[in-house]
């Protein structure tokens, strides 16, 4: 019979994991027996995320980081690898949107959702890879969107941000697959929850943050001698 803790004893870091999707993830590798190590900005969900994953959880550590700050990723990462062990999974699901015609866009809009949704990919899986290495080990996903393979009116910023970081991700698996280490994209469509406005669409109709938290179940419980690349998540109906 498969374990009911497959992932017992591996240590996974979860990037914007107070809300949302990414506790939807962390809360599901906890159950499965991983060792977690939470980020993200704001302190107050990050506490109340924290309390609730205690429950799943064997270990836990959380810590506010600003993903887009090498400084304070290092710090966090560190004292990760220091308390809990090496790091075998990393989940880049760390992301903000913003939605409106390009050219009315700020630099400072433009730079603020780069910065998170792909430079912050870069900083923390380089923080994160040399330690992979070493060990011949580890499973990295990145979180996207459909919205990384679909253009969509008012969506340039965002979209750029999210077909960088399918480039980003495909380059990746090809540069550490020679280590043992996988790196998988998983792009959901819309879902439910407070990261975007979903005006006239049906809430129950939309996927939720399980969904994703389920895809990434999958992932990391694949036989070593393969990985998924890619995962496209679309809800049965449109919401």
């Amino acid at each position: 019979m498969p374990s009911s803790k497959p992932l017992e004893g591996k240590v996974a870091v979860i990037t914007g994991a107070s809300r949302g999707i990414g506790l939807a993830i962390a809360n599901r590798m906890g159950q499965m027996g991983a060792k977690l190590s939470i980020c993200a900005r704001d302190p107050q969900k990050l506490e109340t995320a924290t309390n609730q994953l205690r429950t799943v959880a064997s270990s836990l550590f959380a810590a506010p980081v600003d993903v887009t700050r090498r400084d304070q990723i290092a710090t966090f990462v560190q004292y990760t690898q220091k308390n809990l062990g090496p790091i075998d999974i990393l989940v880049n699901n760390a992301g903000i949107g913003w939605f409106g015609p390009a050219h009315e866009a700020t630099e400072q809009i433009w730079d603020s959702i780069l910065d998170t949704n792909l430079k912050s990919v870069f900083l923390v899986s380089a923080a994160i890879v040399p330690g992979m290495i070493e060990h011949k080990t580890g499973h990295i996903i990145n979180i996207s969107s459909l919205a990384g393979k679909n253009t969509f009116k008012n969506g340039g910023v965002y979209c750029a941000s999210k077909w960088g970081l399918m480039g980003l991700t495909g380059c990746m698996a090809e540069d550490l697959r020679q280590y043992g280490i996988r790196v998988s994209v998983i792009c959901p469509g819309s879902v439910a929850t407070d990261f975007s406005p979903h005006t006239g669409k049906d809430p129950a109709k939309m996927l939720q943050p399980e969904d994703i938290a389920h895809a990434v179940e999958m992932l990391v419980t694949q036989s070593q001698q393969s990985f998924i690349s890619e995962v496209l998540i679309r809800p049965t109906a449109k919401p």
